[in-house]
């Protein structure tokens, strides 16, 4: 039998998230998909960093969800999100989470944007993203 974990145990390890990396965390997109460990310098190229809200998360039954507004500035003249990265506050060195990003509605990426075109200037806002702690 596999170990499983109560709603509360897996709530309070999604919750761990949100408060380890703390209030208004940087998000950056870059153009290719990130390394397989965040303690590994990025992957590709930067082409849009954001602040994300004070309070970026919430946590429901084991599963942090966005809270609040996500949004990012193109910072290149242009290129495709393929991949992102939160750090901590202040910290755009530390990173604290990476996925992939793709269009909204598509079940293979960990993160949904209204648009993967970026260029220099544009805004592009976050619409999807879940983090589920396993083995309920």
């Amino acid at each position: 039998m596999a170990m499983q974990l109560s709603v509360r145990v897996r709530s309070a390890i999604a919750q761990a998230y949100e408060t380890d990396v703390g209030a208004s965390p940087i998000i950056d997109f870059y153009d290719a998909v990130q390394t397989p460990d965040c303690a590994a310098a990025p992957a590709g190229n930067l082409i849009a960093r954001g602040t994300l809200p004070a309070d970026w998360a919430t946590v429901s039954n084991g599963v942090l969800t966005k809270s609040g507004t996500w949004q990012a500035t193109g910072v290149l003249s242009g290129g495709t999100a393929r991949g992102f990265r939160i750090y901590r506050s202040g910290s755009p060195s530390e990173c604290d989470l990476q996925g992939t990003v793709g269009p909204t509605g598509s079940p293979t990426y960990d993160m949904g944007v209204d648009n993967v075109s970026v260029a220099n200037g544009q805004v592009i806002t976050v619409n999807t993203f879940t983090v589920t702690i396993g083995n309920a």
